[in-house]
């Protein structure tokens, strides 16, 4: 496919809201500069993430809430690559799709905004009963261990209906957001507090941009492979490879920290009741050496990456999964299953069902 001027089209896919029109366009503009031989052309759309904002994202029961659509759109050849928040994206993938790129990761830490006439506050001086708003069952668990005193209710929309609900409806004390939204909508003067990992360990994935491709793809793969950065990538797949084992999602609370420091690959991950009051959290490292005789994977997590060793990769989905089994060990799936039917039960109790016992 090309333009007027005979150059080929890259369809790049995206959803509207502005945040993901804001990342989106930031990846449009690294091909461009890249690929001067390239038109890149944006395709829009909707998702059932965006279009169902009067339940909580754990009560809609889809695994693929914000990626889908897209993802059909790229299966039919619609468009060639999709960008995402990794944070998002389902450890296992449809057939046939890869992530080809994770761009480098924005703070990964949640951030507190506070209503205005509580700008002066942090959740630990905010008086008893004030309500904070977030969409993650991860975010609301670690809350409720923390700050006790605080009444922790979900809120949907995209972020400039959260931010406007939290200014003007006078329910909310403050929201909880990802840092890395909130720095890319240009709303970082808003922050008044950022949560440290003993605070609130993030999402899997939190931060960073995740593209995906068809795997069969080879033109666009390599077209991709320019824009992965190897640490983020290497964290991202532990991360991913954690969540995967432990068969989390947004029906229960999960959430890491992770860095890579030198060639020592760190992971730490959690796991939480839904009212905060069980948790168990386990943290591991791994040396990145090269090993002989490392069998390439098709992907890892459904990553896949042209620049960095099969051998690092081994490792980092060895570290997500080992660390997984630590905390499976000690009980960690009990407290997942427990969330997990606890979630259902509610959400049947929204759908006016009689749970099961």
């Amino acid at each position: 496919m090309s333009d007027m001027t005979n150059k080929p089209v890259v369809r790049v896919g995206s959803r509207k809201s502005q945040l993901a029109l804001v990342q989106s366009n930031h990846v449009l503009d690294l091909l461009t500069q890249h690929y001067e031989d390239k038109t890149f052309h944006l395709e829009t759309m909707t998702t059932i993430g965006d279009e169902v904002l009067d339940r909580a994202l754990s009560q809609i029961g889809e695994k693929s809430l914000f990626t889908r659509e897209l993802e059909v759109a790229l299966e039919h050849n619609k468009v060639d690559l999709v960008v995402h928040s990794l944070k998002d994206m389902p450890t296992s993938l449809p057939e046939g799709m890869v992530i080809g790129a994770i761009l480098e990761r924005e703070d990964p830490r949640d951030a507190v905004l506070m209503a205005p006439k509580f700008s002066g506050c942090s959740l630990a001086t905010l008086p008893s009963g004030s309500v904070v708003g977030t969409s993650s069952l991860r975010r609301a668990a670690q809350l409720k261990r923390h700050f006790p005193h605080l009444a922790i209710q979900d809120i949907r929309g995209n972020l400039n209906t959260r931010l406007r609900k939290l200014d003007e409806e006078g329910t909310y004390a403050a929201l909880i957001l990802a840092t890395a939204g909130v720095k890319r909508m240009n709303w970082e003067s808003r922050i008044s507090e950022y949560l440290d990992t003993d605070v609130s360990m993030y999402a899997i994935g939190q931060g960073a941009l995740g593209i995906e491709c068809r795997q069969d793809d080879i033109a666009t793969r390599q077209l991709l492979a320019p824009f992965s950065h190897a640490n983020t990538l290497l964290a991202c797949v532990a991360e991913r490879a954690f969540l995967r084992t432990l068969e989390g999602g947004c029906s229960a609370p999960v959430a890491v920290e992770s860095r890579l420091v030198a060639d020592i690959l760190y992971l730490k991950g959690g796991v939480w009741s839904l009212d905060g009051k069980q948790n168990i959290t386990q943290s591991l490292d791994v040396k990145l050496v090269d090993i002989d005789d490392v069998p390439p994977a098709v992907s890892y997590t459904a990553v896949v990456c042209s620049n960095v060793s099969n051998s690092s990769l081994a490792l980092a989905e060895w570290l997500g999964v080992s660390l997984a089994g630590k905390i499976l060990a000690l009980g960690g799936g009990i407290i997942l299953d427990e969330a997990k039917k606890e979630t259902a039960n509610r959400n049947l109790v929204a759908a006016n069902v009689r749970p099961s016992k």
